[in-house]
């Protein structure tokens, strides 16, 4: 059974009922799947899953929450070589910015971004939410 972690922040809720739907969708595929806080998540654990998915809104000026999701995250880069990955947040302004720039990050980091990530201005409807549970069943 391929286990799969998926990795969020959220503040407004927004991004935690995105990476609900992303379990959601991992799971109805036969998935062993691991729901965690970006606080909760250390870099020792990429290795005990097949694949990731990491969620994170914009926040400031198009950038990743900086006191808990990026900390977290840029510990995990260097183990993130040929890891399969997706993304997905949500974002109240601009364009998606902050999305393009961490898909680049993520592809200089040598992952495997294995599906388009998802992205939702505000709150998630449901075709977002449909998009995400297919995200999570891209993971398996």
């Amino acid at each position: 059974m391929r286990k799969v972690a998926v990795v969020y922040w959220s503040s407004t809720g927004n991004t935690e009922a995105m990476a609900s739907a992303v379990a959601e969708g991992a799971k109805e595929k036969g998935a062993e799947v691991s729901l965690v806080t970006a606080a909760a998540f250390s870099p020792e654990q990429v290795n005990e899953y097949n694949a990731i998915a990491f969620g994170c809104p914009a926040m400031g000026a198009e950038q990743l929450e900086e006191c808990e999701f990026e900390p977290m995250f840029s510990a995990c880069e260097g183990r993130l070589s040929g890891k399969n990955i997706a993304l997905f947040g949500s974002y109240g302004w601009g364009d998606g910015e902050w999305m393009r720039s961490w898909e680049s990050r993520c592809q200089d980091d040598g992952a495997n971004l294995i599906c388009d990530s998802v992205i939702c201005n505000e709150s998630p409807d449901d075709d977002i939410l449909s998009a995400c549970r297919a995200l999570g069943a891209s993971l398996t």
